[in-house]
């Protein structure tokens, strides 16, 4: 069964975010996500906010930059909020752009070498180890969180190349892709993981962001959107209009392997509320 959420797009001003909260949890969304955008929200503060502002709906964050976050802070942030709100939060970490990290003198010299550190760290850590590294990139010397996550918690990480992708597989608990990604490019990152962890027990979430508008003009929104983004072409259609074509659209995704599809709304959105109360009935058009 594939689920369906939404985006809470970073371009929408702080301001805005409890409304959309609460009309996701009106409308029945499953799971709203996040990104921590630079420079824009912080992901763990908005978190927090949305879901103080709920009862229900999961909140994920993805993802979260590794070279912007010592992995101890992030580890004691994830726990925190698992254990202020057990089961309602899924969190990933990434690479980060690298023009936005050379901009804060954070830019890895081998993103790949940070990010296995950093899982390999935030996972034990999430588990209530005793940690002590001297990696590359990530030092730790006789760290454990005294206030632990009561169920370690799956980490998530966003990728895009063959080799991030191979990475989730192998350090992830399961991967998270953008909007940029189509169809047949999700069956071939499914395929890639699967690979990667032949021999690794359990489930692997792939999550897929998916360009999405509804409204009169939700075609003409989604084609500057794609130039603005330099996304590639709809292929093969796009998700947009009402619910039910939404839903059509998104079988495609959801064949090639994707196990959550988080509707991306254009930046331009005029009305974010709508948008998601859209997501909601796509939702349940696609599960039912």
């Amino acid at each position: 069964m594939t689920s369906v959420g939404a985006v809470l797009v970073p371009q929408f001003p702080p301001e805005r975010m409890r409304s959309i909260a609460v009309a996701a949890e009106e409308a029945g969304l499953e799971e709203l996500w996040l990104w921590e955008d630079c420079f824009l929200q912080g992901g763990i503060a908005s978190a927090a906010a949305l879901l103080a502002w709920t009862r229900r709906l999961r909140i994920g964050i993805g993802v979260l930059p590794v070279p912007l976050r010592n992995v101890a802070l992030t580890a004691m942030e994830v726990a925190t909020l698992h254990r202020l709100f057990p089961d309602r939060v899924t969190v990933g970490v990434g690479h980060g752009v690298q023009d936005w990290m050379a901009q804060v003198g954070a830019r890895a010299e081998s993103p790949m070498t940070l990010l296995r550190e950093y899982l390999d760290a935030l996972r034990a850590l999430m588990r209530g180890e005793r940690v002590t590294t001297h990696g590359r990139y990530v030092h730790l010397d006789d760290v454990a969180l005294d206030w632990p996550p009561t169920t370690p918690p799956p980490i998530l990480a966003g990728a895009t190349g063959p080799r991030t992708l191979r990475l989730t597989g192998e350090a992830a608990d399961g991967a998270i892709l953008t909007a940029r990604t189509t169809p047949a490019q999700v069956r071939q990152a499914h395929d890639t993981i699967a690979e990667a962890r032949a021999a690794l027990p359990g489930p692997h979430p792939l999550v897929v962001n998916v360009l999405a508008a509804t409204g009169p003009d939700a075609r003409t929104r989604l084609a500057a959107e794609r130039r603005r983004r330099n996304y590639p072409p709809a292929t093969p259609t796009e998700v947009a209009g009402d619910p039910q074509d939404a839903a059509y659209a998104l079988t495609h995704w959801a064949a090639a392997g994707a196990t959550h599809l988080i509707l991306q709304p254009t930046a331009d959105d005029p009305d974010p509320e709508a948008f998601i109360r859209f997501a909601a009935q796509t939702a349940t058009l696609l599960t039912h």
